[in-house]
């Protein structure tokens, strides 16, 4: 696939009845994607219908294979969020002393970007580079541009708002150690055709594992493409605390206890060996370690793991026989793989279910993402200076200093707070609501981000990060007013992002504040006129600019299975795999070489009636938090009326009898209260009480990212209260990659009059 004729030539578009803009009943219809802010991971293809700069409503874009014409509540309520009249209009500052206060003043752009240069840049010359720390969280397609910015400044700290990168990466990354890539379920979603083209085939079993995807709709999986397989003939087995739709109609349902995924999955492992069950051609011709890993899982029998992970033994075995059994087996996973701080070891375990059974490329299995731009991560690495990495926040651990080319979240905490070991001085804050979402310990937080001298942050909304912390408050455009590209998560496609109305007030594009302080600061690194000539240039491999490419999206790339077996994986051209050993490994050779077990082990999270048993009896319940509602993103969408009114407060989850021991009623104000990490510390965090028969009686589920946009300003709109991120650590695992916001203790009691 060299030379951009042959990609070019080689690209499969859509053949569309209208231009990308065209009139319909006396509106302008915008035909799109619907990315970032407000959106989510997927990009689904969107319809916009605008009267001059009215956007009147949304609606999904048949034409377009990924969602085929189908949305979601967020996507379809986004004009709510698009014509709030609370969104920042202008950009902002106040003094340093006024920060938690709303006395903020107007300025414009031109002095927030010179007030922006000169402190970065002085920053810079009299204490480095690398004092200056650049901040994102889920970032979807805007990232790359916040990581350029960072790097081509000089700065080697740029974070992702979570503790330890505990989401997306460490699936990604165990993946990687064990098969050279990465891997999404095969639901057809590479093929223009889709469910139609020949070559694929319904999975047997989807495995669904600590995700909610109709839900969620996380990573690049529109979460009805479930439903779709189901309808085709599919079997669902569905490891989930929590009874979701999914769960009840899964072929079993594993209620496994928070935390113990790890432990499940080997048992699950146990079974196929022991039973004789998993694919013994495809194990031998093509993987690595089998027989160590076989001696390995051996004692993780289904009783033992009963135990652990409070799932019968026969349901672990009848689930085992029946993903072993099956033509085809898909893996559907989540974040709570990742929010543990032995992720690797836990996905690595689940993914070796893949191995066993010879669902490595093959159809309704697991599929290797068609690379078709590869601007999502690193894109700028290159600029930063050989001198300027080693000075990294968290190379201490071994994954951050050799892999991961972002810095440790945690440990720049630590280092706001410590001095150590040199001081930082700003942050630039990006597509992040830090204190209400990603970050934990929220006071501890908020303290470590007040010792910078210097902030400056960009959103849609006054958040309580921007009210708290920000000096300068840049304004950002919905997805509706501006131009993007996105290649998309998963498996990919180019998908164009294409302006609809005029941005509200003086809003700007992140990536047009990203390419305009970028050649104020670095401008060889910066060089392009505008934001398309930016996209045009990222483009060129496909042989199209922004304005050809917006008219064909999406893009796809030819896709075959079986690469593996055809040298279209090993860098050297041979069947197999980019590994060290060629194959796929259960025994990982990379994480040998750093001085890991090779193999995944069980290792117990440190917050567990297993793990503290005296703290148990203090803290009775299992606290998993995260869970996912149809109405927001995140933090996102708390002041769209329609969208707030699905879901108007944050809920605790709570079985019946639990709740009747406790003497507290659906509807009533609690505190959950638990220990924050190993240290001593107590966090707590008020919830409103949902009762439930989905859940174990011993265990309590509760969603995130609470604050409140109808909030005292002074009060950071409530957001300390409400944050269940309050429980949550800072600390980390041996490998520094992952930390437990999945497995907690907790305690409920009820809230005071007039707390």
């Amino acid at each position: 696939m060299s030379g951009e004729a042959t990609l070019k030539d080689r690209l499969i578009t859509i053949e569309h009845e209208h231009a990308y803009r065209y009139e319909e009943d006396g509106l302008t219809v915008t035909r799109g994607s619907a990315w970032s802010a407000p959106g989510c991971h997927l990009g689904c293809g969107v319809l916009l219908y605008s009267d001059g700069d009215d956007l009147l409503k949304i609606e999904g874009d048949e034409s377009n294979p990924y969602n085929q014409g189908r949305l979601c509540v967020r996507c379809l309520g986004a004009t709510e969020i698009v014509n709030d009249q609370k969104r920042l209009l202008y950009p902002l500052k106040r003094a340093r002393a006024d920060r938690g206060k709303d006395r903020f003043e107007r300025i414009s752009w031109d002095e927030a970007y010179d007030t922006i240069v000169e402190r970065f840049s002085h920053y810079k010359q009299e204490f480095g580079a690398e004092t200056v720390t650049f901040w994102q969280g889920t970032g979807r397609d805007i990232a790359a541009y916040i990581s350029r910015l960072a790097w081509s400044f000089d700065s080697p700290n740029y974070f992702f708002s979570l503790s330890s990168v505990s989401c997306y990466g460490p699936r990604i990354f165990a993946c990687s150690v064990m098969s050279g890539s990465f891997w999404v379920g095969d639901y057809s979603q590479q093929f223009v055709d889709r469910y139609d083209n020949p070559e694929w085939e319904v999975p047997g079993v989807i495995l669904v594992w600590g995700n909610d995807p109709i839900v969620a709709n996380s990573d690049g999986a529109f979460g009805h493409w479930v439903v779709d397989c189901m309808q085709r003939g599919s079997k669902v087995i569905t490891v989930d605390p929590r009874c979701t739709w999914l769960a009840s109609k899964s072929e079993p349902w594993l209620q496994v206890r928070p935390g113990s995924d790890g432990a499940l999955a080997l048992a699950l492992a146990q079974v196929m060996i022991s039973e004789d069950l998993y694919d013994h051609d495809f194990v031998e011709k093509w993987t690595y370690g089998f027989d160590e890993f076989a001696d390995h899982v051996a004692e993780f029998t289904p009783e033992k793991a009963e135990e652990i992970t409070w799932v019968s033994a026969e349901r672990i075995r009848e689930a085992a026989r029946l993903l072993a059994g099956s033509s085809s087996v898909l893996l559907q996973w989540g974040v709570a793989l990742d929010q543990r701080q032995d992720c690797l070891d836990g996905a690595r375990a689940v993914f070796s279910l893949m191995l066993l059974t010879g669902n490595i490329d093959n159809p309704g299995g697991m599929v290797k993402p068609p690379e078709l731009l590869k601007y999502i991560t690193g894109w700028g690495n290159d600029l930063l200076s050989d001198d300027q990495k080693e000075k990294k926040l968290g190379n201490e651990h071994i994954f951050f200093k050799a892999i991961l080319q972002c810095g440790s979240t945690s440990d720049c905490i630590d280092t706001l707070l410590t001095g150590e070991p040199y001081q930082l001085k700003a942050a630039w804050i990006q597509t992040v609501n830090e204190l209400a979402c990603g970050g934990v310990e929220t006071r501890k937080t908020l303290k470590a981000f007040n010792n910078l001298e210097f902030i400056v942050a960009a959103d849609l909304f006054m958040t309580p990060t921007v009210m708290a912390l920000a000096d300068i408050v840049l304004p950002v455009t919905t997805f509706v007013e501006r131009n993007g590209i996105r290649c998309g998560d998963g498996t990919q496609r180019g998908e164009t992002i294409n302006r609809a109305i005029a941005p509200a007030g003086e809003c700007r594009s992140d990536q047009e504040i990203c390419l305009e302080l970028g050649r104020r600061l670095n401008p060889e690194a910066w060089p392009w006129a505008d934001v398309e000539e930016m996209f045009s240039f990222i483009l060129a491999d496909t042989g199209h600019d922004f304005y050809e490419a917006r008219d064909r999206a999406p893009l796809y790339l030819p896709f075959e299975y079986r690469k593996y077996e055809k040298g279209l994986l090993h860098p050297e051209g041979t069947p197999g795999f980019a590994t060290p050993t060629g194959r796929l490994e259960f025994s990982s050779q990379i994480l040998a070489y750093f001085g890991a077990n090779g193999l995944p082990e069980y290792v117990e999270p440190p917050m567990t009636p297993f793990s503290q048993p005296e703290l148990y009896k203090q803290y009775p319940l299992v606290l998993t938090t995260g869970a996912r509602r149809w109405n927001t993103f995140h933090s996102e969408n708390r002041s769209a009326p329609h969208l707030r009114a699905m879901h108007r407060e944050p809920t605790v989850q709570v079985h019946p009898s639990t709740a009747a021991k406790l003497d507290v009623r659906d509807g009533e104000w609690v505190w959950v209260e638990g220990p924050c990490g190993t240290g001593g510390e107590v966090g707590r965090a008020k919830r409103v009480v949902e009762t439930t028969p989905i859940i174990d009686p011993r265990v309590v589920s509760t969603d995130h990212g609470w604050w409140h946009p109808e909030g005292d300003p002074d009060k950071l709109y409530d957001v300390v209260d409400l944050n269940i991120n309050n429980l949550i650590s800072w600390e980390l695992g041996k490998t520094g990659v992952g930390a437990d916001y999945k497995a907690l203790l907790c305690r409920i009691y009820k809230v005071k009059e007039g707390e």
